[in-house]
């Protein structure tokens, strides 16, 4: 028996195709995205490019989705997909025209704006190689520089929401909390009010640690994993964060974006 073809969505787009491709990629995670295969096009710029896509979209019996700056192509593709009876969504045109009513300003028209090199792009990439620099490092010179400071123990997610904050332009540095390990005097001063504690709960943070050994190849009884080793350092961990008067977030069964969505908050 013949296996069924997974249905196709088909990505168009007058640039990369970025936008309507994280869009779609978004969606299809609500569905187990495996079930869902995409194609794109990018840079489609005249008519008969979209009557071939459309074309291809109806034999294969496909969705399009789409971002065209051009309004006349947008409309135009919007006509052909009701035409033949291709589903077809228009990502960037409904939005355009909202902001258009709201400010009263004529749209640029012109492709791939987003992706231009700019200030927000370089301060980003400043951003991220600093990130990487002062990633779990006790060090002076990080917590000066930083615009926020993480702190707290092993395996409290520190470093993956440090890179998700660089992403979003803030230079992030993270100090680990070890009962063995000085930490610096210059957290206690809390310059700039920058520094921000991360908790967690001590039984999920044991699995944590668990998974974390196994996928070493070490063994999960380590004392690193120990529920008593685990309380020890969270103990520690709280008395610097009283000390330091910083405000503690609970990362518990959250995920990287909710954590550093509450760590924008305080910056």
């Amino acid at each position: 028996m013949k296996l069924q073809e997974k249905p196709k969505v088909y990505v168009v787009s007058d640039s990369i195709g970025d936008t309507a491709q994280n869009v779609v990629d978004a969606a299809a995670s609500q569905f187990n995205s495996g079930h869902i295969k995409t194609e794109r096009y990018s840079y489609v710029k005249t008519s008969r490019e979209l009557e071939n896509i459309i074309e291809r979209a109806k034999k294969d019996k496909s969705m399009i989705v789409f971002t065209l700056i051009n309004p006349q192509l947008r409309k135009e593709f919007v006509e052909l997909g009701e035409e033949h009876n291709v589903p077809i969504i228009d990502i960037m045109g409904p939005v355009m025209e909202k902001f258009q009513d709201m400010l009263d300003i004529d749209p640029k028209l012109k492709p791939g704006l987003v992706h231009r090199l700019d200030q927000n792009y370089f301060k980003r990439v400043e951003a991220m190689e600093f990130t990487v620099k002062y990633d779990d490092r006790n060090d002076d010179k990080g917590i000066r520089l930083a615009d926020v400071v993480l702190v707290g123990v092993s395996r409290t997610s520190k470093t993956p929401m440090c890179i998700y904050l660089s992403y979003r332009g803030y230079k992030a540095a993270n100090v680990p909390l070890v009962p063995e390990v000085e930490e610096s005097s210059l957290l206690y001063r809390n310059p700039g009010n920058k520094i921000i504690g991360l908790t967690i709960d001590p039984l999920l943070l044991n699995e944590i640690r668990q998974e974390r050994l196994k996928a070493l190849g070490l063994s999960p009884d380590s004392q690193y994993a120990s529920v008593e080793r685990i309380n020890n350092e969270l103990e520690h961990a709280e008395k610097i964060m009283q000390k330091i008067g910083c405000p503690v977030i609970d990362v518990t069964n959250k995920s990287i974006e909710e954590s550093a969505n509450e760590v924008m908050s305080y910056i």
